[in-house]
């Protein structure tokens, strides 16, 4: 990802979502979500390269900034919640993508910011159900919806998904990491024991109410 374009046209596939230039400037170029108006991509031209300012959760802030020289603290924003990316062709697309993803959802109330937080909630050792996770995050009915989200899991090593199984305890087959076998791995690596690609929930589940 190197053009402005790019990266307006991935911030406008997020819902609810709109382009704006706010400070009759044209360098300026900013995605907003409708309802709050909250800005979670701006993007401007400076020194040659096209820059982006994303929000970022302080776990990840000193991460992406350490990952990447081209990974700044926010200009012009508060530097604690916010970084600069500089597309100049150093970082790969499907890192600013994430960090993209990751300020929509710190600016919104998606559904699928929910469903992360309510899948950190899984302890060590325990797994839940998606119809579990769909109810923690404000709708038991989106059970489908939660699958989508982990199979998205822009933070593998932050937001547990493999913790995560069908109403009769069997992992995923399609495990976003690796398939199931991986799944299988992890959680037995928690201590969670994995029989014939399945869980007991008796004994394993999170209680919930």
């Amino acid at each position: 990802m190197r053009t402005r374009e790019e990266a307006l046209a991935y911030g406008l596939t997020f819902p609810d979502t709109y382009q704006e230039a706010p400070f009759h400037d044209e360098n300026w170029q900013l995605v907003r979500v409708r309802g709050s108006r909250k800005a979670f991509l701006w993007t401007y031209e400076r020194n040659g390269f096209i820059h982006l300012n994303v929000k970022t959760d302080p776990a990840w802030r000193d991460f992406w900034r350490s990952a990447y020289s081209s990974v700044t603290p926010g200009w012009h924003q508060n530097k604690e919640h916010w970084n600069t990316v500089i597309l100049d062709g150093t970082i790969p697309d499907q890192d600013i993508r994430r960090m993209i993803a990751e300020s929509y959802d710190l600016v919104s109330d998606s559904p699928s910011r929910r469903i992360y937080e309510a899948v950190k909630k899984i302890p060590r050792g325990k797994v839940a159900t998606y119809g579990q996770i769909a109810a923690m995050a404000g709708n038991e009915k989106m059970a489908r919806a939660v699958g989508n989200a982990l199979h998205k899991n822009p933070q593998p090593g932050v937001i547990p998904c493999h913790r995560v199984v069908n109403a009769k305890g069997e992992l995923a087959g399609g495990f976003a990491f690796g398939g199931e076998s991986v799944q299988a791995s992890l959680l037995e690596e928690e201590g969670v024991t994995v029989t014939n690609g399945k869980v007991d929930l008796k004994t394993y589940g999170m209680k919930w109410n």
